[in-house]
């Protein structure tokens, strides 16, 4: 039924609903991810005890005294150091150093009055308070209180800092904005020494390891990387210019390579102030300084001085990362090995305690199964599933809940979503008309391909070359649909050449980014600007996508070539059955042709005289290859013991009330009306139901000429007296054949003028129709109809049309007559007896009916036979050019195909294929392919990559967090036969992924994004969970596999605004019943307007490659969530299921339904928010009845009769809250 959201008291139930969501989602805000962070101080201590928090009035006399190490310096290193530092010092003013801060008057000891920084951190003035606004930064009145104690005190420092070349930067936490300054390489702690974490009465004291203060200023200064700390200052910011594209490259200067940049003095190693480089980014003269003005870019202080250090280090370069084959690290020594549950996790613990962190608790059970079952099929457990882990001790349980989760067939589903992002999947050809394609098969084989856990090496092979494979299997074609997702148009005017450009391209950007994790794309108009991928070497990718065989235009059809039909057993049976049918009626018709004795008139002498000749047109069954139309009305081929038949075995019956017609059109060799012809037709009109007229339609072109007999005015097509509506005289006698004729000559038709198409046209009554054609005078020795050797004159060197047999069509076009042999005369020969010779019609004509009747329901099967598109290439490869400035009109020098000089060589013999390029990809060799795919595997079980940038392993991608770990899962990735299930299973039972997700206000300050990996993951389901988790809880979900896709509940008008009249996607029609219900990766996907369920919740559009997608928060997911019908459906579902088997009593109930939504027990304050939620709308819903009825008829499934209307309604919306819950929808 539609959506009842519009009356207003149902609106008020749904105020009502977020009311009571309200203390959820702000619980869930306040201890989420999403919160904003709170700053708390670090204070180091070489004490074994726990330093207490300083109390608010810290100056007074009774205050302890303040020390320097302990109290002051991590105020002043987290919010001042940065600008007034070892490293900057803006205004000439240092407050790590006790004489400068003294100098600058900043400190006046004893004298907080005076102190200009006292007066800074106290003042209103935005423009005078420190930290200043854009910091980000606030004191606490607690940190200022100790700051006016410290200088009351004489504000004494601690050692001295040094005064030799500043050290590296701290290491900051992982992405923050609001850094804590923290060692780079800090030792380990020694034994009780501890921080305490300063933070507000309501706030746990929580204590992590870390090092003493007096280690801190011991440490050496580490060495500048050039992948970790230079690499990305000159990608960012002088690359441009002066980096891979020699078009773009100015002064002949290249800082991507270091014997370009100290040959032209750039660079002087050891010798920053001789090197240019560091003369030009630290010059005043702006027409001097690097980078230039505008380039919009400024160098940081902290970069400028990075660029220095490295220089007076000896400026020594690094490959880039990504370019260097990885290998095993040795696993890091790490303090409590004990908590390790598999090497991922040495890698990390060793990352947390350089930042003085420990890994978080374990996180409760139930919650781990519910983000394991999540993460590994994509639905939530059941509550029995959570139970029976809860009760299993044995110390194996999650290794078996994991084993189980990898085994089932929902595994594949979920691991498919992702993927198919990356193969931009979609239902539809996304350009244009948007036309449904035929490729779902394609999205079955993914599936099924992660459910058998195929090696990742074959999966890659089998998807980007399977149709070049030795003797490829089905699966291994289908598979190639992964090349054939990619857009295409059918849009008038469009150019052949640019379409094909466009593909092949589009192909090259997609394989690059998916499997290599490159931007090649970048190089279409020139050589990449940052990484070392010429424009050259883009083309030879390209090349090898520059002969695939699909065609410019898709045709706005489904199974635009080439397509490999996949038909069942079943199917398979049928249709060898109407072969066979086929071939046995045409061995009669061979039969039969053989017995005529045919004297070809051209060969007689002398020439046979001219001679009446008929030609019948309609014998038996309408001609073969025209298209049949009919009116609904019953329409019968009745044979003899049936009714009337004039000639042959069959006559047409037809019967009905007012004006009713069959006909055909479509003539491929339309019917040619000979000069001084005559057109007949026998009719039989049945003397009990006599008709009112009949009538017969030409088409010409147009439905213009008819001829009317009987009433004139009973059938309403035509001009009474011209010959769209010729009479032709009264209505013909009943009860026997009668011949109707009318000359051409009447119907005012030229010789030679072509028929389409005929109508046969009753008003009312039964009529039969038989033996229609034309007589005319003939010359039989030019007449091809009578004539074989005319017919082969009008046709030799010739196509005698598409509706002609291939071997009979070769035979005119390529063979002359006087070398043909005689097996082909022969061909020539039972064809033209069979099909052209007008004098076998009478024999032939039924025989050929019913072979066009088999071959009609071989058509219809043939096209309920599933389809996919699927690659391959032409005969001969297309030559592949560079395309100047990326113009596909604008050919350059010729490619061949090839792969990047940074890379491994591709091995291949000859020219190279797309089987080699694909074997190259997941050779041992290859430095990216397994890193690329288990940083996704990795982004899918904690919301982020260890490379961010999944997409980009260049020079303007994100470097990886943990290196040395991407690099050990890689090889770990290839060294196991590529097996994808082995890496989920090392991922998601490891000792990191069953972390905890709480939030501490300390980690939430050191490591705010979960970079470091210092909690498990928390981050909001993805778009498909967020339906299926709704449908799975509720019970409505069908989970039948594969198939077709489905047409869930829509908005209105989503298509129809972008659609193109006459496409087949121009209107939305929703299914119904099961398909309703399916998960979300089944749902029918139209590129130019995804399925707004999903899209809301940002699934890509899939017009390209999405290799990571975005997580919003938006006010319409959550109208989604309380007013979709498919979730408020699901929710009267789940009231359904809470009544049903949820126990008798309300705390029951609600408890049941809580479990079902979270996988946990409610806690005291939420079930009495709930049973006071409940109360409320039970109240309500008996004093509105026919409310409670519009709640529970949302959605096509009944409300459950024997349940109580209003009882249903308050617990439906209960439910709703339930539903839409914060940790519903969240993977904790």
């Amino acid at each position: 039924m539609s959506r009842l959201f519009l009356s207003d008291s149902l609106v008020r139930y749904l105020w009502v609903g977020a009311a009571l969501l309200l203390p959820f989602t702000l619980v869930a805000f306040a201890e989420g991810e999403s919160a904003s962070p709170r700053w708390v101080p670090l204070q180091a201590t070489s004490d074994a005890a726990t330093v207490t928090p300083v109390a608010q009035g810290a100056s007074s006399g009774a205050a302890k005294k303040v020390q320097y190490e302990r109290d002051v310096r991590p105020i002043l290193a987290n919010n001042c150091f940065g600008c007034h530092g070892p490293e900057k010092h803006r205004g000439g003013l240092r407050l790590d150093d006790r004489k400068a801060a003294l100098d600058k008057g900043a400190i006046v000891p004893g004298n907080v009055d005076k102190s200009e920084l006292i007066k800074r951190v106290v003042t209103k003035d935005v423009d005078e308070m420190m930290p200043p606004p854009q910091s980000h930064k606030t004191l606490t009145a607690e940190q200022i209180n100790i700051l006016k104690q410290w200088v009351s005190e004489g504000a004494p420092y601690g050692a001295a800092p040094a005064k030799t070349t500043p050290k590296a930067a701290p290491k900051k936490p992982v992405n923050s904005k609001s850094a804590s300054v923290k060692p780079k390489n800090p030792k380990p702690a020694a034994a009780g020494h501890k921080t305490a974490l300063t933070a507000p009465t309501s706030a746990p004291l929580v204590t992590l390891t870390t090092i003493s203060s007096q280690s801190i200023g011991s440490q050496p200064a580490e060495k500048m990387g050039f992948n970790r700390d230079i690499r990305p200052i000159l990608s960012d910011n002088c690359f441009l210019c002066h980096g891979p594209d020699k078009n773009r490259r100015k002064a002949g200067l290249r800082l991507d390579q270091r014997d370009v940049a100290v040959e032209k003095g750039a660079i002087v190693p050891g010798k920053p102030d001789q090197s240019e480089l560091i003369k030009r980014i630290f010059a005043k003269d702006a027409d001097v300084r690097m980078p230039p003005a505008d380039a919009h870019k400024t160098l940081t202080d902290e970069q400028k001085e990075k660029l220095k250090r490295w220089i007076a280090e000896g400026a020594e370069y690094q490959p880039h990362w990504a370019f260097i084959a990885p290998r095993k690290a040795p696993l890091p020594q790490i303090s409590n090995p004990k908590w390790a549950k598999n090497p991922i996790d040495y890698f990390i613990a060793a990352e947390l305690a350089k930042h003085g962190l420990k890994p978080s608790a374990q996180a409760d059970k139930s919650l781990l199964l519910r983000r394991v079952s999540f993460d590994l099929t994509g639905l939530p457990p059941t509550p029995a599933e959570v139970d029976a882990f809860l009760a299993d001790k044995s110390p194996n349980a999650y290794e078996k809940v994991v084993d189980r989760l990898l085994n089932s067939p929902h595994y594949g589903e979920h691991m498919a979503v992702y993927w198919l992002d990356a193969a931009r999947y979609a239902d539809t050809h996304g350009l244009h008309f948007d036309n449904e394609r035929a490729i779902w098969p394609y999205r079955d084989w993914v599936v099924q391909a992660f459910n058998d856990n195929l090696p990742y090496d074959k999966f890659t092979i089998d998807q980007l070359a399977g149709d070049l494979l030795p003797h490829p299997t089905r699966d291994q074609l289908v598979a190639t649909g992964f090349g054939r997702c990619s857009p295409t148009t059918n849009e008038g005017g469009s150019i052949d050449a640019e379409s094909l450009f466009r593909y092949a391209v589009d192909r090259t950007e997609t394989t690059s980014a998916v499997f290599m994790g490159l931007t090649a794309g970048c190089a279409v108009c020139h050589d990449h600007k940052f990484d070392p991928i010429s424009q050259k070497e883009f083309y030879q990718l390209y090349a090898f996508y520059n002969s695939a065989a699909d065609p410019a235009m898709d045709g706005n059809i489904m199974r635009t070539p080439p397509v490999l039909r996949l038909p069942t057993a079943e199917q398979d049976k049928q249709l060898a059955q109407y072969d066979k049918d086929i071939s046995g009626v045409q061995q009669k018709i061979k039969e039969a042709v053989a017995k005529i004795a045919y004297t070809d008139p051209a060969t007689q002498n002398p020439l046979p005289a001219t001679t009446k000749v008929e030609t019948i047109w309609v014998e038996d069954n309408f001609p073969v290859n025209a298209a049949a139309h009919f009116d609904g009305q019953p329409t019968n081929f009745i044979t003899e013991d049936q009714g009337p038949v004039k000639s042959g075995k069959r006559a047409i019956k037809k019967s009905g009330e007012g004006t009713i017609q069959d006909f055909f059109d479509g003539l491929k060799e339309p019917f040619k009306v000979p000069a001084q012809g005559t057109i007949f037709a026998y009719v039989y009109l049945d003397p009990q139901n006599p008709p009112k007229s009949i009538m017969l339609q030409f088409n010409t072109g147009q439905w213009s000429h008819r001829v009317n007999w009987g009433d004139p005015d009973a059938i309403p097509f035509g001009d009474k007296g011209t010959t769209s509506k010729l009479q032709g005289g009264d209505l013909p006698k009943t009860g026997e054949w009668v011949r109707l004729e009318v000359k051409v000559a009447d119907l005012q038709l030229k010789p030679g003028t072509m028929f389409s198409g005929i109508a046969f046209t009753q008003s009312g009554g039964t009529v039969y129709w038989d033996h229609v054609g034309v007589s005319y005078d003939s010359n039989p020795a030019t007449d091809p109809e009578l004539s074989q050797h005319a017919w082969e004159l009008k046709y030799n060197g010739k196509d005698p049309g598409k509706d002609v047999p291939q071997e009979i069509r070769d035979i005119f076009q390529k063979v002359k007559p006087e070398e043909r042999k005689p097996e082909q005369n022969q061909k020539l020969h039972e064809y033209y007896l069979s099909t052209v010779y007008s004098g076998t019609r009478d024999i032939v004509n039924s025989m050929q009916g019913e072979v066009a009747a088999i071959e009609d329901k071989k058509k219809k099967l043939e096209a309920e036979v599933p389809a996919s598109l699927v690659m391959a290439d032409l005969p001969q490869p297309r030559e592949a050019h560079l395309m100047i400035r990326g113009q596909y009109d604008k050919p350059g020098d010729v490619v061949q195909p090839g792969t990047p000089a940074i890379l491994p060589p591709l091995k291949a013999q000859g020219r190279a294929t797309r089987l080699d390029f694909a074997k190259w990809l997941v050779s041992p060799e290859h430095p990216l392919t397994a890193r690329v795919y288990v940083n996704r595997l990795w982004s899918q079980c904690f919301g982020i990559g260890l490379v961010k940038t999944a997409g980009d392993f260049g020079a303007q991608g994100e470097p990886p967090t943990h290196p040395e770990l991407l690099d050990w899962l890689a090889v770990e990735f290839r060294d196991n036969g590529w097996d994808i299930k082995h890496m989920v299973k090392l991922i998601v039972t490891s000792a990191t992924y069953r972390q905890d997700s709480h939030v501490t206000p300390q980690l939430r300050e050191l490591d705010p994004d979960n970079r470091l990996l210092s909690r498990g993951p928390r981050f909001r389901l993805d778009a498909e969970e967020i339906r299926d988790n709704s449908l799975f809880v509720s019970g409505l979900i069908d989970l039948k596999l594969g198939g077709h896709g489905v047409k869930p509940y829509q908005p209105i008008n989503i298509w129809e605004p972008l659609a193109y009249p006459g496409s087949d996607t121009d209107h939305y029609v929703q299914d119904h019943g099961s398909a309703l219900y399916r998960r979300s990766l089944y749902t029918f996907w139209k590129r130019t307007a995804p399925p707004p369920s999903v899209s809301v919740f940002d699934a890509p559009a899939r017009e390209a490659f999405c290799l990571r997608r975005e997580r919003s928060n938006t006010p319409l997911q959550a109208l989604v969530l309380m007013n979709d019908v498919q979730h408020f459906e699901a929710a009267r579902a789940l009231a359904q299921r809470i009544l049903s088997s949820g126990g008798t009593k309300e705390d029951e109930r609600i408890t049941y339904g809580f479990r079902i939504a979270t996988a946990r027990y409610p806690t005291a304050r939420e079930m009495s928010i709930l049973k006071d939620a409940l109360a409320k709308q039970l109240a309500h819903f008996k004093t509105k009845p026919e409310a409670a009825k519009q709640v529970i008829t949302n959605g096509e499934s009944a409300p459950d009769t024997k349940l109580d209307p209003v009882e249903l309604a308050a617990y439906t919306m209960v439910s709703s809250v339930l539903l839409n819950l914060d940790e519903t929808v969240t993977k904790n």
